[in-house]
This record gives C-alpha cells, structure tokens and sequence, in this order.
C-alpha cells in the first residue's frame, strides 16, 4: 500500500507469531494489543504493545518485532497527519479494548488523543499466569509477583490494574477459583482442590466459589456449571 493510494485509515486485526523482520511501511500505523503482546524494535529503539500501552510508528520507520504465541493486534494504517509523524507511546482508553472498531477514522481520533505513557517495563500475562498456575498451593503475595517481572509491588500493582482492571490480589483470586472449577468439574474433589488452589480447607473454597461465581460445590463435581 502506497502513500497516495492511502487517504483515509483503514483498520484490521492482525494475529502474529514468532520474530518478523525490519521493515517500514509508505504510510503510518497506530497499534495495540487486543489479546497478548508484542516487542517491537522502532528505529533501533526497543518499545512494546499490549491492551493497555500502544504505540504510533510514522511513515518510513523501520521496525521489526516478536510476538508470542496468539497475539492479536488491532493495526490501523494512518495517511499522513501531524499526529502521526513522529513515535508516540500511548495508554489504551477502555473503551478502545476488546472488540475491533466499526469506524476506524473515529477510533484513530480516539486513540490520537489518547493521553502519552513513558517507557515501562513489559509485563507478560502468560508467563505470569503460567507461574502462578504451576504453584498455586503457594502464597503469592504482592511482591512476590512483582518480582518476577523486576517491579516493585507499587508498580506491579499499577501495570496489573491497566492489563486487565484488577488489583494483584483479585486477579490471584480469579486464576484460585478458575482452577478450582476445572478440577472440581473434572471430579476431583473439594478437599483435594483446596489445597491445590492454596485455599486452607474444603469449606474456605466452597464459600469462595459461592461468594465469588455464585456456584455450588456440588454444581461443579456434577460439570453442570462448565
């Protein structure tokens, strides 16, 4: 796509895998992460994209990137504004999250008044849910997760709460009881699953899964609420 064949934005959701090499386009791209995230490497300067951090790559900027496994990334192609001519870090506004726009012009406006972000550290979803989900009979503290990724438990807190709308603890909670109701609609039962999740007895769980989904123990041996 050309500079001249561009005049208005055009917006597409693309699913990458693995490292793609440098390259610049005639025209600008404004991206996000709908679903995971992606490295990028912008005129020799390191940057990525994710649901809450998106970044604007002006005509003629060469750029490459990784992504990992699954990563859906919502691009919109740019012609040429002022706005667009020059590297720009933006946060993502929630209501630009989750779903691919049905008016790209009017969400390129959106996003371009997007306030800027500073650089930051990445914080991988997968890899923590994945370190998490291998030790959940474990406590997990604030810091402890933090510390996985080189943050302090403030700014841990910050970067969880951008990423997906929960604190630290609540989003532990939800992986505690997501694991809790596959196992338990697999047949294992409440005791078992109770220490497997890191809650300290069969009834401390139950009383979760009710509190927290509005389910039943014995609902979810049965597999009826999966």
């Amino acid at each position: 796509m050309n500079r001249a064949a561009l005049d208005r934005p055009v917006a597409s959701v693309r699913r990458y895998a693995g490292e793609h090499q440098a390259h610049d386009h005639a025209h600008a791209q404004v991206l996000y992460a709908l679903q995971g995230r992606m490295e990028l490497e912008l005129a020799g300067r390191a940057a990525f994209v994710d649901a809450a951090c998106g970044v604007v790559v002006p005509a003629g900027t060469r750029h490459g990137f990784l992504a990992g496994a699954g990563a859906s990334i919502l691009v919109i192609d740019a012609p040429p504004a002022a706005e667009v001519d020059r590297v720009r870090r933006f946060a993502v506004p929630p209501q630009a999250r989750g779903a691919p726009p049905a008016d790209a012009a009017a969400h390129l406006a959106l996003l371009l008044q997007a306030p800027r972000v500073l650089a930051r550290r990445g914080l991988d979803l997968d890899l923590l849910r994945a370190a998490v989900e291998g030790a959940l009979h474990q406590d997990w503290p604030t810091a402890r997760m933090a510390a996985l990724f080189l943050l302090s438990p403030q700014r841990f807190h910050v970067r969880l709460l951008e990423l997906t709308g929960h604190t630290p603890q609540q989003w532990l909670r939800a992986r505690r009881l997501d694991v809790a109701e596959r196992a338990l609609a697999r047949g294992q039962s409440l005791e078992a699953t109770a220490l497997r999740t890191g809650y300290a007895s069969a009834s401390a769980l139950a009383y979760a899964l009710r509190r927290e989904r509005g389910l039943g123990a014995r609902v979810l041996r049965r597999g009826d609420a999966i």
